[in-house]
């Protein structure tokens, strides 16, 4: 019988192992990160939008470290009523630049916004060439920040579509999709060899998804290297929302690909600002982004929220009334008045940069807890844990590893980290508690190469 335990024990440990390792990242240095950040918009429907470096320091403290910068199409590309922007290209610099001063990694994600009419029929057949004048505009990107480290990776075609085409999903996918990523792949890698490249799957058209699932599968591989799958999740049901996530698993492991979710979050209604419960109230909200999380934390899989923006304006396709993706409810570009039911749940606690592997985290939004085991690797670096203790350690928290290290950030002493409880040779200068980026940076783990048991707990714990 122990034997049994011991077998099943091993087993579910090579599980987490397994699905943490093949969804993490890995920056320069070979170390484990989780991206997670937010999209940002060059414009919206009320015009332009325009980031400081104050906007950036919020995405910081809750919990950002990469930001998907939306391109438009007609600013970058020679399709009808589209054209070159130079001043378009210096606003893109100055979002990598901003993202880059605050740590952040960027991706650029393309839209089919700017041009005159963009008929997707028409794009699939590619008749006038296309396929090579969308490739020329990502070209223009990727030339110009081919030596950025801190440009991360290209989503090169968001949400794509079938709409009128007597044609099936899978068919579409298989006879244009698939070998269509296959000739940007190649372009871009001509260019940028080790960028990342992210794929999605086609949007379904209303009324047609499998599961409350708008995206339709892909059933066949892509066969290149260097591709995230970056599929989308803006699902309502929370019933849906593990089985959906399996099957992007499912996805993932065919292509060969770690899984990034592009976007996610079901849009607000302009009525769940003042509707506490009920339906499609804040609790529902509430209770249904933490469902989400928790799958995205167990898979291992970073996430990017849409967006970070202010309600100038508001989308009216859907049953609900007005909606939108915006985090924030006051009418500016950039917003700053949080709509707390969901923002907590997004600037929710987790490991960032770990110098080693990680093998399991999750936060409990009930007990407040983060539990992370890794196996350490200093030859890798410094790690980075974002708290978020603003928001939700006010009280104060304590870092738990393993049963011989204690330490605890006092809120009212507002001085460094303390020692409760360590081994005679552990060094607490380590461990650095940062206020202005609610981070804790680790410069090196106790114990070298070995399992480790992290948890971040609310109060000052057993003192």
């Amino acid at each position: 019988m122990k034997k049994l335990i011991f077998q099943i024990a091993l087993t579910l440990t090579c599980l987490h192992t397994f699905s943490q390792i093949k969804h993490g990242q890995r920056d320069e240095q070979g170390r484990h990160i989780i991206p997670r950040g937010f999209v940002v918009n060059t414009n919206d429907g009320g015009g332009e939008v325009f980031f400081n470096s104050d906007d950036y320091a919020r995405m910081v403290r809750m919990g950002a470290n990469t930001q998907v910068i939306r391109l438009e199409l007609g600013k970058l590309s020679n399709f009808p009523g589209g054209k070159l922007e130079p001043n378009y290209l210096k606003k893109l610099d100055t979002l990598v630049d901003l993202g880059k001063q605050s740590g952040m990694k960027t991706v650029f994600k393309m839209t089919v916004y700017g041009v005159e009419k963009f008929v997707w029929e028409e794009f699939w057949l590619n008749k006038k060439g296309e396929y090579n004048t969308y490739i020329d505009a990502w070209k223009i990107i990727w030339e110009r920040y081919a030596n950025d480290s801190f440009v991360f990776g290209y989503d090169v075609v968001n949400e794509p579509r079938k709409l009128t085409m007597d044609i099936s999903y899978n068919d579409l996918t298989n006879k244009y999709l698939i070998p269509l990523y296959s000739e940007i792949i190649d372009e871009s890698q001509k260019i940028n060899p080790n960028k990342k490249v992210l794929l999605q799957s086609i949007f379904m058209n209303k009324g047609e998804g499998i599961d409350n699932n708008q995206y339709a599968e892909i059933t066949s591989p892509v066969n290149r290297k260097n591709i995230i799958f970056a599929p989308h999740i803006y699902q309502n049901k929370i019933d849906f929302i593990k089985p959906v996530m399996d099957r992007f698993d499912k996805e993932s492991e065919m292509l060969n690909a770690p899984i990034l979710i592009g976007e996610w979050g079901f849009p607000t209604f302009a009525s769940t600002d003042t509707l506490i419960s009920g339906k499609l109230g804040q609790l529902e909200y509430r209770e249904l982004y933490i469902k989400t999380a928790e799958v995205f934390d167990r898979m291992g899989v970073g996430s990017i929220k849409a967006w970070f923006l202010g309600n100038r304006t508001m989308q009216n396709f859907m049953p609900g009334g007005p909606s939108t993706w915006s985090i924030f409810s006051d009418s500016t570009d950039a917003g700053t008045v949080e709509r707390k039911y969901i923002t907590d749940v997004i600037a929710r606690p987790f490991p960032q940069t770990i110098a080693g592997d990680i093998q399991f985290f999750l936060f409990n939004h009930a007990t407040r807890t983060l539990d992370i085991n890794i196996i350490t690797d200093n030859s890798k670096g410094a790690s980075t844990i974002f708290i978020g203790a603003n928001r939700h350690y006010p009280d104060g928290f304590s870092i738990l590893i393993d049963d011989t290290i204690v330490m605890y950030n006092d809120p009212i002493k507002k001085v460094r980290l303390e020692t409760y409880k360590a081994p005679i040779n552990f060094n607490s200068s380590d461990f650095i508690w940062d206020e202005s980026t609610q981070k804790l940076t680790i410069l090196k783990w106790p114990q070298d190469n070995k399992a480790a048991n992290i948890k971040i707990v609310p109060g000052l714990r057993n003192f």
